[in-house]
This record gives C-alpha cells, sequence and structure tokens, in this order.
C-alpha cells in the first residue's frame, strides 16, 4: 500500500479535462456536474488561466511574503474591493482557522458558534467548528466552540453570551446536505450577533466565486460580514484560500499573529487574477443559465424516490429516499460525474460554463436514472 485509505476512489482515472467535460485514460469522455468538488467554476482548464498560469511559470513561481506583492494586492482588490482586507493561505480550512484567529484577536473573547450539519475543513480548529459526528469520529476536539441549530434563531440566542466572539456559518450548507439559511433567520441572526458585540463570519468556501449566481453568496441576502473566507473556485483549480475582514479588523491580525510560507504564492495569485476576471464576464448573463438549471431540477420533483429539491443558484441538492452512493456510482457508469451530500443527497454543482445542451442532456439522463 502506498497511498493511505482515507479516500474512497472511484476506479476511473482522468487524463484531461476542458470546460465540462472530463476525458479518462481509455478516451472515454464524461460530463462534470461537480466542478472538481466546486473548483472548476469558470470550466476545466480555462483558456484565460492557463495562459496567466504559464506566462507567470516562466517568470517566477514562489515569493516569500517578506517582499512585496503587487498580485496579491491585485487581486485582493478584486476580491474584497475597499471595504475588506485579505490574508492568503493555501485552502479554505486554512482560510478558515485564520478567520477563527482573527475573530478571537478582534474581540477578545474565545467562544465561536457554528451549526449542525456545518462544514469548516479538516484541520483542528476548522474541525472543531464542523458540527457533524462524523467529521469528529475518534478525535478529542479544540476547546470554545458551540452548536447552534441551523435556520433556528432560539437556538443560537441559548447560545449567546459576552464570550461570543462570532457566528460562523454557511449561506448554503454544502456538505451538510445543500440547505440554503433562511432569509428572516439570516436577518435575525445579524441583529442579534451584532447586538451581542460579536461577529458574522462567512464561510464561502464552497459557496463562492459565483456558484450561487453572485460573486459571493452573502450578495443575495443584502449584507456584508465581518469576516468572511473563499478557496475552491478562486484560482479555479489551483490551491488557494483567502480571509478577507472589515478594514476595521484589520489591526488585529498584526506582525507575527499569522502567517504562511506558500499563502498568496505567484502561480495561485496569477490563476485568481485570471479567474475573477472570467468571472465578472460570466456573472451578468448566468441568470438565464441558472433558470434552465431550475426549469429541469423542478421536474425531478415529480418522481418518487425523491423527497427534495433544494439549493441556491448553480447548486442543488437532490434529497433521495435511498442511500445516494449507489446512485453516484451509476451515473459515473453513464458517464456522469456527479457528488453526494450526506446519506441520501445527491449534490450538483455544474461549472458555470457548462453548455445549455450539455447541462440538459445530463440532467435528463439523471431524470431517467430515478425514475426508473
Amino acid at each position: 500500500m502506498t497511498l493511505f485509505p482515507n479516500y474512497h476512489r472511484a476506479p476511473v482515472t482522468f487524463k484531461k479535462a476542458k470546460n465540462a467535460t472530463w476525458t479518462d485514460k481509455k478516451n472515454v469522455e464524461y460530463t462534470d456536474l461537480s466542478s472538481g468538488i466546486g473548483v472548476y467554476n469558470v470550466g476545466a482548464n480555462n483558456d484565460a488561466v492557463a495562459s496567466a498560469l504559464i506566462a507567470q511559470a516562466k517568470e517566477m513561481w514562489h515569493l516569500p511574503n517578506l517582499y512585496e506583492n503587487d498580485l496579491q494586492e491585485t487581486v485582493a482588490s478584486k476580491l474584497g474591493g475597499e471595504k475588506y482586507t485579505t490574508y492568503f493561505a493555501n485552502s479554505g480550512t486554512e482560510a478558515n482557522e485564520a478567520a477563527i484567529k482573527l475573530a478571537r484577536l478582534a474581540t477578545k473573547r474565545e467562544t465561536i458558534i457554528t451549526f449542525s450539519n456545518s462544514f469548516h475543513g479538516r484541520t483542528y480548529a476548522s474541525m472543531s467548528a464542523t458540527a457533524q459526528d462524523s467529521i469528529h469520529h475518534g478525535l478529542p476536539l479544540l476547546s470554545g466552540f458551540k452548536y447552534a441549530k441551523f435556520n433556528d434563531i432560539n437556538s443560537v440566542k441559548e447560545l449567546l453570551n459576552d464570550d461570543v466572539a462570532g457566528v460562523m456559518l454557511e449561506l448554503v450548507q454544502g456538505e451538510g446536505g445543500v440547505f440554503p439559511a433562511d432569509p428572516d433567520f439570516i436577518r435575525q441572526l445579524i441583529h442579534i450577533t451584532h447586538e451581542n458585540g460579536s461577529l458574522i463570519m462567512i464561510d464561502e468556501v464552497q459557496t463562492g466565486i459565483g456558484r450561487t449566481g453572485k460573486k459571493f453568496s452573502f450578495e443575495n441576502y443584502d449584507f456584508e460580514p465581518d469576516i468572511f473566507t473563499s478557496a475552491k473556485a478562486l484560482a479555479n483549480g489551483v490551491p488557494v484560500g483567502a480571509m478577507l475582514a472589515k478594514n476595521e479588523f484589520a489591526s488585529s491580525l498584526a506582525y507575527n499573529t499569522h502567517g504562511s510560507t506558500f499563502g498568496g504564492n505567484l502561480l495561485a495569485m496569477s490563476a485568481a487574477n485570471a479567474t475573477l476576471d472570467e468571472l465578472s464576464s460570466i456573472l451578468p448573463d448566468l441568470s438565464e443559465k441558472i433558470s434552465l438549471f431550475w426549469e429541469e431540477l423542478e421536474t425531478l420533483k415529480k418522481i418518487s424516490i425523491v423527497t427534495d429539491v433544494r439549493g441556491l443558484g448553480m447548486m442543488a441538492g437532490i434529497e433521495l429516499k435511498i442511500p445516494v452512493t449507489q446512485v453516484v456510482t451509476d451515473l459515473l457508469h453513464m458517464h456522469i460525474i456527479v457528488l453526494s451530500a450526506g446519506n441520501n443527497t445527491l449534490r450538483l454543482l455544474p461549472p458555470l460554463t457548462i453548455s445549455d445542451t450539455q447541462l440538459k442532456t445530463a440532467l435528463k439522463n439523471i431524470k431517467q436514472l430515478l425514475s426508473k
């Protein structure tokens, strides 16, 4: 054995990808409705991102954070504009670790409230913030985390006190089953959290970079978080993460409070820069594709084994009366790549650039399989 058995790997080897089509080593083509777990938002092997990477690779790959980095400044500006200050990491879990640290430093409080069925990562603080027993199994957790019930404001009120640094949540719980936050719940949550002197922290690792139809999902809820994180699709396949906070909290992450050798490296920043430019050209017309997506998804509700279809933008969960594992396998045999969420939810995260024809064909094939 050369690799740890911590992943369940499907028996297929992919060798190349373009937009929403992946090709295996036997030259068989598959339609991707997963975006590589929410990574290829602007399409696999995007020409502009590839060109930016190649150009940067010919100049310089790595630049330590001991020196000025114009690319970091450019990407930070495109991410957060003038209202937010940015820290770059290598992944979503690292970005969430930085967010947790900043919230505690800025408020001088310890407790972070998160929600049942949330997912924030697998490093120790982010794992402890993740309210899923399956992620915690067999491991001691860090102190300082309390769990409320998602979309239940009373459960938050019961936990709020003068030691709560922040409330951290996904506006659409991805790994937990694709559950969107209720807008009224979010309005109340913001009010009582700020009234308590605590910070609103939004995990945009999966929901960001256009996934919900906006650059970030909080735009759908019409507010600006105190802290938010981004990763996955930020550089369209190149590992990167970012933690952004309102400028008033920037001084709390002072010299020597946090750092990363590779965070914000030149290759990642060149890819992120090109990805954000591509996203800005995609977003204005994305609503039409989202309408098509949900028009097709609505027809699945009539299928007997489907109990619910939910989501936001280009992010959908199809809840089934049967375990989802076999359905994922059967669809792979049909050359359609999908994801699961929990034990019984089929999760779809198509590239935002998938063609209408390819999207409709894949969804009709899913409907055919579920109708058997």
